[in-house]
């Protein structure tokens, strides 16, 4: 009898604890690059999943799983949710598709934001690497630089968050959007907003898109986050020697799968050894010009905010590794530090980041533009584009003719100004410049 009642308890304390995972809130993010579905767990849980067509569905099945609350609207390629309990005990959640994608999920452990989570991620399956071709510039203007300008994280991923509450994506992106207005402005600059929303981008998607852009730079911008809430100050990264080396090698094990080029050149048709040396080539061409354009950015922004180094740093980051596109990372402040969280937050602060920004990339590519580009063809003639710059608050007349290298009276004349009065907003133009 005391046998048959413990082996009842064993099965009873067995079956609690495998219905003991509960679905604690589920949410979506969409973007250019597709739809993620995040569901929250209490605790780590065996899912199986599997598509059907006639319509399109994803179906998730959790194991001893409950789902406490309602499902959160539709948005992206998910055009309805519904959940139901299977005989068996375990939760099915059912995403109905407006168009065919193709699915991929996976565990995520907690992080500081968040528990135990199941990720969902849905790739339109028409979404394929394919060649972009830049477009022709009007004859004999020159085409425009382009910029990639990436604010890091976004949609599940917040980021750093700062004891205010400041969410680093948040942030990034307003100071990326600033960024992408400024060079937009720009003559012969264009700029191209790898996330423009509150979405997810997977890293190496971040990448690929610059290159589907042919971008000449590529911008990640971040903030930084310490424990220790004194550490403070910017930092400009670009790829590691190992970082580097690494890359050269995984690439040459997958160039048999690469449909784009590197340089120009295909890799597919190159034995090993070929194929090492294009990239290494191409690899620190790329790091030697995102270096010089990351040591002029340190140099503008270091008249807008503290910097934490004034030289390049190195590091690994995966963002940094297209082997053709010059690449920066740059970490405009410590969220964790309460007084750099507020500036941060100032809208003021982040038109002078990305100013300082601006200033930093103009200076270099007006001193080497690539030959085919719009700049280079007025620096061949001897003209230069005058620079424009957006009056930040706090901004003085004399403090930006010196950041320029302009005479005060050459800026107050050129922008028909009576005084040194200035107000937030306005745009002037700054004369006689190579690019600040």
């Amino acid at each position: 009898m005391t046998r048959t009642l413990l082996l009842a308890l064993l099965l009873t304390v067995g079956s609690a604890a495998a219905a003991s995972t509960e679905v604690q809130n589920v949410r979506l993010w969409s973007g250019p690059e597709g739809t993620r579905v995040v569901l929250d767990l209490s605790r780590p849980a065996e899912h199986s999943l599997f598509t059907l067509q006639g319509p399109d569905r994803v179906v998730v099945d959790i194991r001893g799983a409950t789902l406490a609350g309602s499902l959160p609207q539709a948005s992206g390629s998910v055009r309805a949710l519904r959940s139901a309990r299977q005989p068996d005990g375990a939760l099915r959640v059912v995403l109905d598709l407006a168009s065919s994608a193709q699915p991929r999920s996976f565990l995520l452990p907690p992080n500081e934001t968040y528990g135990h989570r199941l990720v969902i991620d849905l790739a339109p399956r028409e979404q394929a690497a394919r060649p972009v071709k830049r477009q022709p510039a009007p004859q004999g203007r020159g085409r425009d630089l382009v910029i990639a300008v990436d604010p890091g994280h976004g949609g599940e991923d917040p980021g750093a968050i700062g004891r205010g509450g400041t969410r680093e994506k948040d942030v990034v992106l307003a100071i990326g959007r600033e960024l992408a207005r400024r060079i937009d402005a720009e003559p012969g600059m264009r700029a191209v907003l790898i996330r423009d929303g509150d979405y997810f981008i997977p890293l190496r998607g971040r990448i690929e898109r610059a290159r589907a852009h042919q971008a000449d730079l590529f911008v990640s911008i971040h903030a930084d986050a310490y424990h220790n809430q004194s550490a403070r100050g910017a930092t400009v990264y670009v790829l590691s020697q190992r970082g580097a080396s690494d890359e050269v090698a995984r690439r040459v094990a997958e160039r048999e799968n690469a449909s784009d080029l590197i340089g120009g050149v295909t890799l597919a048709d190159k034995d090993d050894m070929l194929a090492s040396v294009l990239l290494d080539l191409s690899q620190n061409a790329s790091l030697s010009v995102g270096a010089a354009v990351g040591q002029s950015m340190i140099r503008e922004m270091g008249h807008v905010t503290r910097m934490r180094r004034d030289q390049v740093q190195r590091a690994p980051f995966v963002v940094l590794k297209s082997p053709d596109i010059p690449s920066l990372l740059v970490e405009t402040a410590y969220i964790s530090n309460p007084d750099e969280e507020r500036g941060l937050s100032d809208r003021a602060h982040q038109r002078r980041l990305a100013d300082a920004m601006l200033v930093g990339i103009r200076n270099y590519f007006h001193e080497n533009p690539p030959p085919d580009t719009y700049i280079a063809r007025m620096r061949s003639e001897g003209l230069t584009e005058p620079a424009r710059y957006v009056v930040a608050r706090g901004d003085t007349l004399s403090a930006i003719a010196s950041r320029h290298n302009v005479p005060l009276t050459v800026l107050r004349n050129h922008n028909n100004l009576n005084g040194d009065r200035i107000r937030v907003g306005q745009v002037l133009s700054i004369p006689g410049s190579s690019g600040g």
